[in-house]
């Protein structure tokens, strides 16, 4: 019989990525859906016909025990959260009940369905959770490059609510014997990122201004470095971790370290363009407590899970740009095709 998973955040970039994955793994994948007009329900459309769907609410416990209970999954991957880090200040309460008590509630979940209502059970139950832990946690660091035994200097509310998430993974594996694990996966990009986020901010924009629509755009930061890999590569990360005999947490990233001015750069220098033209510099776009430096260390990761990054950052930059060039591309065949049928 085949495996069942069940995935909050689905219709999310890494959702997609992951729920294509385990589909190609013989899976039977189940998406938690809050509501059915989900705005980015399109980002699974292709695959609509090999997924199943629930609906549930990471706010609302309830919903997610009658979720669990229907589906009765192998494996649980939680990748549902609000994930633009700059608005956790603006909605902070918001971010910590979805990103921080949204992980206790589906834990609770779990727990509930499974019967664990003594402390340390032989077994852990019958299902295995992922929790999507954040390289945000290590904020203002305390070392570079990053590893699992690093301290949390969160930066952010964002941050601060997935820390949360991330200790009561643990303790929900340390307290009942749930086979709980959480992946500290750094930056990882994709052509499926949100237009917030700023690689996608960047290469949205260069196919913009390479294809005349757009004449410049604004940045914050330019000197702030992350870690950047390819969301396909991570996905597959999230279901390494579940597959092994004992749960643990891991550091996911490629341990190079790339700044903002560099993507850009990429970028542009792709479609033959001088980046200093186009970029201006717009300080209400810096963040009020920056997180300057982030670098994974996954090396714990490459010997246990035996996982690697197949994509590097300027691969993924390039990808990025020329995914938004055939988006824009096709915006103005339709946008033409309007206008004739106008006449």
């Amino acid at each position: 019989m085949s495996k069942r998973a069940l995935i909050t955040g689905i219709t999310g970039q890494d959702g997609s990525y992951l729920a294509e994955y385990l589909l190609s793994q013989g899976y039977e994948v189940t998406g938690l859906i809050r509501g059915q007009a989900n705005p980015r329900k399109s980002r699974v459309s292709r695959l609509v016909s090999d997924l199943n769907f629930v609906d549930g609410d990471l706010m609302d416990q309830a919903s997610l025990v009658s979720a669990v209970d229907q589906v009765q999954p192998d494996e649980i991957y939680n990748l549902g959260a609000i994930s633009f880090v700059p608005m956790s200040w603006q909605q902070a309460e918001l971010v910590t009940e979805v990103n921080g008590m949204g992980v206790l509630r589906m834990l609770e979940a779990i727990r509930m369905v499974s019967g664990l209502n003594g402390s340390r059970s032989s077994d852990g139950g019958q299902i295995r959770f992922y929790q999507a832990s954040s390289s945000e946690m290590f904020g203002k660091v305390a070392e570079t490059p990053q590893c699992e035994t690093t301290i949390f200097r969160p930066r952010s509310p964002y941050g601060v609510a997935k820390t949360y998430g991330h200790f009561i993974t643990r303790n929900y594996r340390e307290s009942f014997g749930m086979y709980a694990v959480s992946g500290m996966l750094f930056n990882h990009e994709s052509p499926r990122r949100g237009a917030e986020f700023v690689t996608r901010k960047i290469s949205l924009a260069v196919a913009r201004i390479k294809l005349g629509y757009q004449d410049k755009m604004s940045l914050g930061n330019l000197d702030a470095v992350r870690d950047w890999g390819f969301a396909g590569d991570y996905v597959r990360a999230m279901h390494l971790m579940l597959q092994q005999d004992e749960p643990g947490d891991y550091v996911i990233g490629t341990g190079q370290m790339h700044s903002v001015r560099d993507a850009v750069r990429i970028a542009f220098d792709h479609v033959n363009l001088n980046w200093e033209d186009y970029v201006s510099i717009d300080p209400s776009l810096v963040r009020p407590a920056e997180v300057e430096i982030l670098c994974a260390d996954a090396e714990r990761a490459r010997t246990q899970l035996g996982w690697e990054p197949s994509v590097d950052f300027p691969e993924l930059m390039r990808m990025m740009v020329d995914s938004d060039l055939r988006q824009a591309s096709r915006e103005r065949e339709y946008g033409d095709l309007l206008l004739a049928g106008s006449w």
